[in-house]
């Protein structure tokens, strides 16, 4: 049901878009007003999301772990799965956040004959995550080209680098390229097994969907049906600049891409994709597993009166040694 559902809210979302640009001539609605209502709730839900997780106690010390922890001399630590200080949980997060280690040493257990459990290797999984974020990146690199006069140089040696395949006269993006190929085999893979299609919910399918399309539109501008790119870097600079204008020439097709767009902007605070940012803010990968060398505190509990073994033994003492307690102090 979530995949026919997230199916159908995409496809209304492309004809919302062509009907309002076709048919009733909406340009500015839909290449100044929506982009900018989509990006302040990206800026505002984005905001509210990370100090709602930074307001957040944390009571006790929980990463996540799968190596030695530091102990005595003796015993070897493992000091990038088990961090133990500040410069192993920046490794551990560089590493999570650039390669996927983690899902990099996943596996899948299945049930075959026997009864006998099986444990099979899913790095096509971390190569397509890896592949898709990595060129999703790239992408918004590339694009910053239109909303900047003159193009900053960082932004033309990515853009050389990843349009050096070139076909005729014509550069060829790979990211672009594989950005579509590994958006359609994680959405794939989520229909194609059982398990993973039984937890699936609309808010997994849609994103995939929506990106899945942006990423078909992009090519087709891009590569079939070619844009006017100087109507398009006009409009986007007025809209970086807010001095919004609407150029003539531009096609349905990418008022239809700048919508998609801007519902996946305003979409993302609410969703699972800000998982980009929460990463850097969960107690399970930012915290060092230091808790047999010091206390961990809670710095959002409220002062409470205590009563401290010392006291509790100077008030009882007499009866404790009456009765055979043994006792620290005489």
């Amino acid at each position: 049901m979530g995949m026919g559902l997230s199916a159908l809210l995409v496809i209304a979302l492309v004809l919302l878009a062509f009907l309002g640009v076709q048919v009733a001539g909406l340009q500015f609605l839909f290449g100044v007003v929506i982009p900018y209502a989509a990006f302040f709730i990206f800026l505002a839900g984005v905001v509210y999301r990370i100090v709602k997780w930074a307001q957040s106690p944390v009571p006790f010390r929980i990463p996540t772990t799968c190596g030695q922890q530091k102990s005595l001399p003796w015993i070897k630590s493992n000091k990038i799965d088990n961090p133990a200080s500040t410069a192993g949980v920046i490794a551990r997060m560089a590493l999570e956040v650039l390669f996927f280690r983690s899902l990099f040493r996943n596996v899948r257990a299945e049930l075959k004959d026997g009864p006998k459990i099986v444990y099979t290797w899913e790095k096509w999984l971390w190569l397509a995550g890896l592949l898709f974020h990595w060129s999703m990146l790239l992408v918004i690199i590339r694009h910053l080209r239109f909303f900047a006069d003159p193009i900053p140089s960082f932004v033309k040696v990515i853009s050389s680098v990843d349009g050096f395949f070139e076909i005729g006269l014509q550069h060829i993006y790979v990211s672009g390229i594989i950005l579509l190929l590994a958006v359609t085999y994680l959405f794939i893979r989520r229909v194609a097994i059982p398990q993973v299609r039984y937890i699936s919910l609309l808010s997994d399918y849609f994103p995939l969907l929506v990106i899945f399309t942006l990423a078909l539109t992009g090519i087709l501008m891009r590569y079939f049906m070619r844009e006017n790119v100087v109507a398009v870097k006009q409009l986007a600079l007025g809209l970086a600049t807010f001095n919004p204008t609407v150029p003539e020439g531009i096609s349905v097709l990418f008022y239809i891409h700048l919508f998609l767009v801007s519902v996946l902007f305003a979409y993302f605070p609410f969703s699972k994709l800000v998982h980009m940012g929460g990463i850097f803010l969960s107690p399970t990968r930012n915290l060092p597993n230091d808790s047999r060398a010091r206390r961990h505190i809670n710095p959002w509990n409220y002062p409470v009166e205590v009563h401290s073994y010392e006291e509790y033994e100077d008030e009882f003492r007499q009866v404790m040694k009456a009765v055979g307690i043994p006792v620290e102090k005489e």
